[in-house]
């Protein structure tokens, strides 16, 4: 009997995933791909690895007790490759592979896409590899092993994204700018604003909190004529010349919008910026922990 590492490695993802689906979508394989692994990792150990009693139903296909077994295996075989990793770089004093990093969009315009530039300037055989994800399914992908660090948002009091086997570094604040037509000022603080009509977030969204914030400040019911789930489509509204809102400093353009002004109001509050990645006895990888060092500098520029 032989078995595959690349296939041992799968069923790995499939456990730490939680199921089949959950696995390829952090491989970037199908479904179907996935389970045609697991049949040959099964047809070379002889032995049945996954439950497909529970395909039919609502839960996620499992591990039988052989296939628990053997990812526990995987496990230790990525440990391996981890520490021989870090022991080559020691060695050589090289650092080279690929380091996948999920962010949302305004992280990656501002500290992710900079801080992989940077590194290709003086690192080059060290590969950024960039996905926009939100936080769950980027949390679910750092903990399967298919991302390498994930930029995630919080409240400024929310604790620290420190799952089991995760550890969180935070980057930075992002305060909250009020924003509205140019053509209402001049304004001389959010008092004039809060009759006018305003954009708010979904409901749980930080800038649905952030307005409930200034309305309950302020003892104002606050006129919440429009909806954007995303700030560039904010910011359209707000050109436009239609109502104020509530963005992070991070999302407004780069160069001055003439058609927008913003206004600081320290109360509103700001949101957090964490960095997390996988942390153990061999990780983080010295790629992983030179790309993470790279997006540190950003956020501290």
């Amino acid at each position: 009997m032989q078995i595959d590492p690349r296939r041992l490695a799968i069923l790995g993802a499939v456990a730490n995933a939680g199921g089949v689906l959950a696995a390829a979508t952090v491989l970037h394989l199908t479904p179907s791909a996935v389970s045609q692994h697991i049949a040959r990792l099964e047809a070379e150990t002889g032995v049945t690895l996954l439950d497909r009693s529970r395909l039919g139903g609502r839960r996620a296909a499992g591990l039988t007790p052989a296939g628990r077994l053997l990812a526990a295996h995987a496990g230790r075989l990525a440990e391996t490759l981890a520490a021989a990793e870090r022991e080559l770089a020691a060695l050589t004093g090289q650092v080279t592979g690929p380091v996948s990093v999920g962010a949302f969009p305004t992280a990656i315009r501002h500290l992710v896409a900079p801080a992989a530039t940077a590194v290709a300037a003086t690192n080059p055989n060290v590969e950024v590899r960039i996905r926009q994800l939100e936080r769950e399914p980027g949390l679910a992908a750092l903990q399967a092993g298919g991302l390498d660090l994930l930029i995630v948002e919080a409240g400024p009091i929310d604790p620290p994204t420190n799952l089991p086997g995760l550890r969180a570094i935070r980057l930075l604040d992002d305060p909250y700018q009020i924003v509205f037509p140019e053509q209402w000022a001049p304004v001389a603080g959010i008092e004039a604003l809060l009759t006018r009509p305003w954009i708010d977030g979904p409901p749980g969204s930080a800038s649905h909190r952030a307005l409930d914030r200034i309305a309950t400040r302020y003892n104002a019911v606050l006129n919440r004529v429009h909806e954007c789930l995303e700030f560039p489509a904010t910011l359209a509204v707000v050109a436009a010349g239609l109502a104020a809102a509530v963005v992070p400093a991070l999302a407004l353009p780069t160069h001055k919008q003439t058609t927008i002004e913003a206004l600081h109001e320290p109360h509103v509050g700001a949101r957090r910026i964490d960095m997390v990645h996988r942390h153990g006895r061999h990780e983080p990888s010295p790629a992983t922990e030179l790309v993470a060092q790279a997006i540190i500098t950003q956020a501290d520029q």
